[in-house]
């Protein structure tokens, strides 16, 4: 099969015909339709995450088809359409999973990152943590709500009841998440990259009150702000411009170092507080609550050859949406 494989030394995938191994007995095989390009990624290849699986097929916002099943999986069956994500496994047996937290597991494995992914025409899964997914639908508008609307979901639920929601950093999981929060009858301010009108534009479209430039005061207090770029210095901006007793929430697995700030900032019961990776049951929540809220997601699609530039216009910040591959 092809696939678009990270070496160690490198920085750019090279496309490469390698074997898949059979599933194992609790795996499936699964043809990839589609497989967004994530943000996460991009911190693999750049060598900001520590310690990937090499030689690594990234992606880990996966649409397939199952194709083969282990002697051990009763389900999903063989032609059933699924999502992988991000998540691909977790130990099942220290203090964390044992408490349902599984997203903090601490012996985890990671779609895209210890484990291969889906930057290739096929890949293999653990069937207990795959998603079933419609079968009607496009793979390729189905592909980002894998991570970026599943990690944005969980960012949310984060934020808490908060009616005025400020987003820091407008692409694939906030146009996901926007519409999600105006569906439940809350208010978004998305602050884009200074000067970017064109991510302000396209936040107003999807159902933002107010866009403008992170170096813009928020016009109103807000409830809750949440940080998807991985941007440390916006951790003091968004303090200020939440109320007392506000949270800001910082939705990436990766950010630059956050800079001293006046301890005013934090003052009067805000919070500061991380999402780490998603669990099973927020897929179980998300997906139908997507449907019923009538995400639409926007998409670039590529074809896999072009994976380096699907992370190259991710890294300049020139998607209005998100880049997804297809095989």
């Amino acid at each position: 099969m092809r696939a678009m494989v990270l070496r160690a030394g490198q920085r750019a995938l090279r496309e490469e015909r390698i074997d898949l191994p059979l599933p194992g007995p609790r795996q499936v095989e699964i043809a990839v339709e589609a497989c967004g390009v994530c943000r996460t990624d991009l911190h693999v290849v750049d060598c900001e995450l520590p310690d990937p699986a090499l030689p690594l097929i990234p992606g880990h916002e996966i649409v397939g088809r199952v194709t083969a099943c282990g002697a051990e999986v009763r389900e999903p069956a063989i032609g059933q359409r699924v999502g992988v994500p991000w998540l691909g496994r977790t130990c099942g047996s220290c203090f964390y999973c044992r408490m349902g937290a599984e997203n903090l597991c601490d012996d985890p494995g990671f779609t895209g990152y210890t484990l291969n992914g889906g930057f290739a025409e096929r890949c293999l899964a653990d069937a207990r943590y795959v998603f079933p997914l419609p079968g009607d639908d496009d793979p390729v508008a189905l592909a980002p709500l894998l991570c970026a609307g599943l990690i944005g979901y969980r960012s949310l639920r984060k934020a808490g009841d908060a009616r005025r929601l400020g987003f820091y950093g407008f692409g694939a999981a906030a146009h996901i998440l926007v519409q999600i929060a105006t569906w439940q009858g809350r208010e978004v301010y998305a602050f884009t990259r200074p000067g970017d009108t064109a991510a302000q534009d396209f936040a107003r479209e999807t159902g933002a009150v107010w866009a403008g430039g992170s170096d813009t005061a928020a016009p109103v207090p807000l409830d809750a702000a949440i940080l998807f770029a991985p941007v440390g210095a916006l951790i003091p901006a968004a303090l200020r411009a939440v109320r007392k007793g506000g949270r800001v929430v910082c939705g990436g697995i990766h950010m630059s170092d956050v800079p001293s700030f006046p301890y005013a900032d934090l003052w009067g019961e805000r919070h500061v507080l991380s999402v780490a990776n998603l669990t099973r049951a927020d897929g179980e929540e998300f997906f139908p609550l997507a449907r019923k809220a009538g995400v639409r997601t926007r998409t670039v699609p590529y074809p896999l050859a072009q994976a380096n530039a699907a992370l190259d216009d991710l890294r300049a910040g020139r998607l209005q949406g998100a880049a997804v591959l297809m095989p």
